[in-house]
């Protein structure tokens, strides 16, 4: 075994009647789970069903806060000062908090969702929020995101910092996530989601959108379940990682080895 990663999934998506992705089925291939918390998708009762499958399974509950836009699904950019976002975010971890606490489970870590996490990792400002934020609720929290203001926003100040590989999204050079307005933003072709993915665990690189080669050292691995074909890759992802001899486990535990080396 080369190195262990944690996989990691956007779920609790749905909304009241609507249904988004295919969870059950995406959860059998997790260590751990970003729970919507009712902002930019998901509800109390959406939710709650979606932490117990979540201790049934023996996957790690992490907060998954955004905007507040479900029209958007939390994509859409919201101008926003530094402490409105702090107090969206707390607002959102205590929403989820409060549902894991009455089954027992506790949160394992904290990644900003669609246009937030973005804004996050470019704009100090929104970074700065997400950070306090966590900082006040609790310290000990694993940010999750991308190389940006927020990594060393949070490194800064003490928090501990996390790395996502997204291998369906193409990079910016400076490790910021492609506009979604943009060509070429969303990788489509399975095989090369696949490979990416591999790539950045495995050899700690990936190619960017204007071709030029990016370091990038990944904890865990975000997989998608919007439809069957998605959780279909998500499994042949984590065969591949599986084959290339890194083995999985929750973001608590990697990154726990990685502090021990």
């Amino acid at each position: 075994m080369t190195r262990t990663i944690d996989l990691v999934a956007d779920v609790g998506e749905a909304f009241g009647p609507y249904s988004l992705g295919d969870d059950e089925h995406l959860l059998d291939l997790l260590t751990s789970a970003n729970v919507a918390c009712g902002f930019h998708a998901g509800d109390p009762q959406i939710m709650t069903k979606t932490v117990a499958a979540c201790r049934t399974r023996g996957v790690a509950v992490g907060a998954h806060p955004g905007f507040n836009d479900l029209r958007g699904f939390g994509r859409r950019a919201i101008a926003m000062s530094t402490d409105e976002v702090r107090t969206d975010v707390l607002y959102q971890l205590g929403a989820l908090q409060g549902i894991a606490q009455a089954q027992a489970v506790e949160l394992s870590h904290v990644t900003p969702h669609g246009s937030l996490g973005n804004l996050s990792v470019t704009d100090e400002g929104y970074a700065r929020g997400v950070a306090e934020a966590v900082a006040a609720f609790d310290p000990n929290l694993p940010i999750v995101t991308q190389e940006g203001q927020l990594s060393k926003l949070a490194r800064s100040e003490g928090l501990r910092v996390a790395i996502t590989a997204m291998a369906v999204r193409s990079y910016n050079p400076d490790g910021s996530l492609v506009s979604r307005k943009i060509k070429g933003a969303v990788i489509h072709d399975e095989d090369v989601v696949v490979e990416r993915a591999v790539r950045m665990v495995t050899d700690g690189t990936v190619v960017a959108h204007d071709g030029s080669l990016m370091e990038i050292d990944v904890d865990t691995v975000l997989l998608h379940g919007d439809n069957a074909e998605a959780v279909e890759a998500a499994g042949r992802i984590r065969d591949a990682l599986s084959a290339a001899g890194v083995g999985f486990a929750s973001l608590a535990t990697v990154l726990s080895e990685k502090n021990s080396v």
